[in-house]
């Protein structure tokens, strides 16, 4: 076996080697941060030589943007492709509190954390944080658009505000803001799509998503 196959650790490195990367790059990035999180330390989490490390992703750099390419591919389809739920309550859904966080603080959304460590706004990370911050604010405003409100656009930025300012409200406190985020959201919600507003239907066939693979993300402010 040769020593481009092992790990710190002596054990045999096979196609886990990548996935276990990115899994210690968005945990150590989330909990750590990025610019704390170094290379030596990222390797011994993710029990990989930095040559392997190398090997998988050219710089730290291909690493950060990568990690968030995989996060919610998606954007938040358990919340908006949930099909028994009515356009209007997939709105309301937005503001749950993710399950995995019942008892604790929702870690800030690792998107807005990219953009305010990383100075240089043609970072790809940077890209790929314009990029889901844009689209969660797409799919708000499609489904406010399904629940008959007037502007669908001017509710789906205003939604997508109160998620981000929630997530780093709740960063900034140590003390969770979602519950408040969501009570803003349902008070304007019923302002602008009362519960009798008929739903309407999209127009095309079905929708538009973002490209795979090449993208996360999420979080959302999740």
């Amino acid at each position: 076996m040769s020593e481009l196959e092992k790990g710190p650790q002596g054990r045999r490195r096979g196609r886990g080697a990548r996935e276990r990367i990115l899994g210690a790059a968005q945990q150590l990035f989330r909990d750590q941060g990025i610019n704390n999180t170094g290379m030596d330390l990222l390797c011994a989490a993710a029990q990989v030589s930095k040559r392997t490390a190398y090997q998988h992703f050219g710089s730290k750099d291909e690493l950060i943007a990568e990690s968030l390419r995989r996060l919610d591919v998606d954007t938040m389809p358990e919340v908006f492709d949930r099909t028994d739920l009515t356009p209007r309550e997939r709105l309301l859904a937005a503001f749950d509190k993710p399950p995995a966080f019942e008892h604790d603080v929702v870690p800030l959304c690792p998107f807005i954390a990219a953009a305010v460590e990383i100075a240089d706004p043609e970072h790809p990370a940077r890209v790929r944080s314009r990029e889901y911050k844009t689209s969660v604010a797409a799919r708000l405003t499609e489904t406010a658009r399904e629940a008959g409100a007037v502007d669908p656009e001017l509710l789906g930025e205003q939604l997508a505000l109160l998620l981000d300012g929630a997530s780093a409200r709740s960063r900034a406190l140590g003390a969770d803001a979602i519950p408040i985020a969501a009570g803003v959201a349902a008070t304007l919600i019923e302002q602008v799509i009362p519960k009798t507003a008929p739903a309407r239907p999209l127009a095309g066939k079905g929708r538009t998503r973002r490209r795979r693979g090449a993208q996360p993300a999420v979080g959302s402010a999740k």
